[in-house]
């Protein structure tokens, strides 16, 4: 299936100009650009998103119905059993509040219905207070240097359920900054917590750090 994101009615997939120019200078690099393109692979979950994969392979290589996405002169190609898990998806070029920088999907599409806060729950528990510590003294003085701040609302069962504030409510990037960042630093002090969930309403963010790509 062929698709032109360009003139066609529906939104397929969207590219910032940062992303585009970013690809199309790594194509430069590699034999026979002409005959590569852009693929993106759904590789499994976190934090209730899809996680993608994204990498250079021929474009000949895709199969019948996979989607090929004309953005410009780029090719993007999406394999037929991901293609309505990242429909609607921006690829971008950020740089992490952590330091790392590359290709992301902001994806409007979940796994499963958006997880809703917990209960408030009794923190003055050991592992609560612990887990408090370590976003005041590690996480926090971090993010705030981009308006962003992480609060803790509950732990139940391994699980500490975070809220994000500031200019991490409505960032494209809070779920890379969760998982690469805020979750290992708690997993690696608190050894009661396996993981960490977000449940933050991005959708009401009003001041996002990184502005949403325009349509």
């Amino acid at each position: 299936m062929s698709v032109d994101d360009q003139t066609s009615g529906e939104r397929w997939l969207d590219m910032t100009n940062a992303a585009y120019d970013k690809v199309t200078g790594f194509l430069l690099q590699v034999a026979e650009p002409e005959r590569q393109a852009m693929w993106i692979e759904v590789t499994g979950t976190s934090a209730n998103q899809w996680t993608c994969s994204i990498s250079l392979k021929p474009l000949e290589a895709a199969a019948p119905h996979d989607a090929i996405v004309r953005h410009r002169d780029l090719a993007i190609v999406i394999p037929e059993c991901d293609f309505d898990k990242v429909r609607g998806a921006t690829i971008d070029w950020l740089d992490d509040p952590f330091g790392t920088s590359g290709l992301r999907v902001d994806n409007p599409n979940t796994p499963s219905p958006a997880i809703g806060a917990p209960p408030l729950a009794d923190l003055s528990g050991d592992v609560a207070q612990r887990v408090i510590q370590v976003l005041d003294r590690q996480v926090n003085p971090t993010i705030a240097a981009h308006g962003g701040r992480a609060e803790l609302v509950a732990v139940e069962q391994g699980t500490a359920y975070l809220k994000l504030g500031g200019g991490c409510q409505g960032c494209a990037m809070a779920t890379v900054t969760l998982s690469q960042g805020i979750e290992t630093a708690i997993i690696q002090a608190v050894a009661e917590i396996t993981s960490v969930v977000d449940v933050t309403d991005h959708q009401s963010g009003t001041n996002p750090y990184f502005e949403a790509a325009k349509k």
